[in-house]
């Protein structure tokens, strides 16, 4: 009887959900245009958003289904797709997003034969239309991506759904557990999920997943282009050859990250090192500009650079805006030292492994829920500091980028290199699982 009861409330839980979605279907498109008048590309393809998709967008049936909602999922898929390619060199690829950064770095993972779309709002028509026109082999959905419609129609129609470098918080299962008549069908639906740690794991498992393996995380496995990091290495020779001061890199700031920043900045003594602020999202960019401008210090935009370098007064200013869209390394290679974005407000952090692969130490915030692991190892590597605030964080990293502290420094970003490093291997245990889910590969 439990059972039957489960049942009747997790069916009535997704059809309420459907009901939402359908109603706020205007209010969705809306926000789709709207955005897109300062991201040209989100609101491009705009049937695709609701499970219409041209001819074009056509991949024959049997593709490999990656979901990475944006930018840093789109990165960290790279690697596991390479993976899969090199265990299976017949693989069609279907590459879906959820926003413009995610869907322009995914276009550079694509090759002839495979397709690229918006993953549809999460109406049960929508869905069912989505993979009418694809008919994918079996769908990868990349870290926390889960739609109970997705899931349950990808079930209907028979797409083996696995859920890549997996993660959970502790926050984000007590927010589930509030709808879990909704999310628990949603998680049980899953074939398997590859956890990023042993305590994601236990969290996936207590919601509904089946089966877990812990096999680690993805962005270990994503290796920095070296034209990039050179051309960081190039900066910092070319600031230094002006005037002898250290870089410090505020990465991935989010929003309300930036007004703290500069405040600590400008109580900190002169002369200060150069200061390097690049946003998590581009729509930020001018709001960011205006706060430098608000904050009274001189600015060096990266999109000013005419020839892409660094002009002549560019080495003397108060502060750089890095806003540019895939030079994180550049940024990263440039800096001695990178406070974290996400981490100084209750954001959880954003990806530190990065940076540690760049040879970057790090200084974090107390809020990385949704990094713990990553943090916690990089704490324990010596390649990470915690502190408690953003003033602690800039009095931190200003004192590392000191000429004074070369030597820690220089161990520090070591140690960085030397973690990033131990913990590779997962693309390569993910693909094999995923991989075996698929039709025998055509005899010659």
């Amino acid at each position: 009887m439990s059972a039957v009861i489960g049942a009747a409330r997790a069916a009535a839980a997704r059809f309420g959900y459907s009901a939402l979605l359908r109603l706020g279907a205007p209010l969705y498109a809306l926000r789709v245009l709207w955005r897109g008048r300062s991201e040209p590309l989100y609101a491009g393809h705009f049937g695709e958003r609701f499970g219409s998709f041209a001819k074009s967008t056509a991949v024959t049936t049997g593709a490999v289904w990656v979901h990475a909602v944006s930018l840093g999922e789109t990165r960290a898929a790279a690697p596991l797709i390479e993976a899969m390619r090199a265990l299976r060199p017949d693989l069609r690829l279907l590459l879906t997003h959820g926003t413009a950064t995610g869907r322009a770095a995914g276009k550079a993972l694509l090759r002839p034969g495979d397709a690229q779309a918006w993953l549809p709002f999460d109406t049960p028509g929508g869905v069912r239309r989505f993979l009418r026109h694809f008919e994918p082999a079996v769908g990868v959905l990349l870290e926390t991506e889960i739609w109970p419609n997705v899931l349950a129609e990808a079930k209907r129609a028979g797409v083996p759904m696995f859920l890549a470098n997996a993660r959970l918080s502790e926050r984000s299962r007590r927010r589930g557990a509030r709808v879990d008549a909704l999310l628990r069908p949603a998680f049980a639906s899953l074939d398997a999920a590859f956890a990023q740690s042993a305590g994601d794991g236990e969290r996936l498992r207590d919601a509904g997943v089946g089966e877990v393996v812990v096999i680690g995380n993805l962005k270990y496995d994503m290796a920095p282009e070296e034209a990039l990091l050179e051309r960081g290495r190039e900066w910092k020779r070319g600031v230094q050859r002006v005037v002898e001061r250290g870089v410090v890199l505020a990465a991935s700031t989010r929003e309300g990250e930036e007004a703290m920043l500069f405040a600590a900045w400008r109580a900190t003594p002169a002369p200060r090192p150069l200061l390097v602020v690049v946003p998590r999202h581009p729509q930020r960019f001018e709001a960011v500009a205006e706060l430098i401008a608000a904050a009274g210090f001189s600015v060096s935009r990266r999109s000013a650079w005419a020839d892409g370098a660094p002009p002549p007064q560019a080495p003397s200013v108060d502060v750089w805006l890095g806003d540019s869209m895939l030079e994180m390394p550049a940024w990263y290679a440039l800096a001695d030292v990178a406070l974290l974005g996400g981490s100084f407000a209750p954001l959880g952090g954003q990806n530190l492994i990065e940076a540690a692969a760049c040879s970057c130490p790090v200084v974090m915030g107390p809020h990385t829920f949704n990094f713990s692991d990553a943090a916690e190892l990089a704490i324990a590597a010596g390649a990470a500091t915690r502190v408690a605030d953003m003033t602690s964080g800039v009095a931190a990293a200003v004192a590392l980028s000191g000429e004074a502290n070369d030597v820690e420094r220089q161990s520090r970003s070591a140690r960085a290199l030397a973690l990033s490093r131990t913990h590779r291997g997962a693309a390569a245990r993910m693909a094999a699982r995923i991989v075996a889910a698929l039709p025998p590969m055509p005899k010659a």
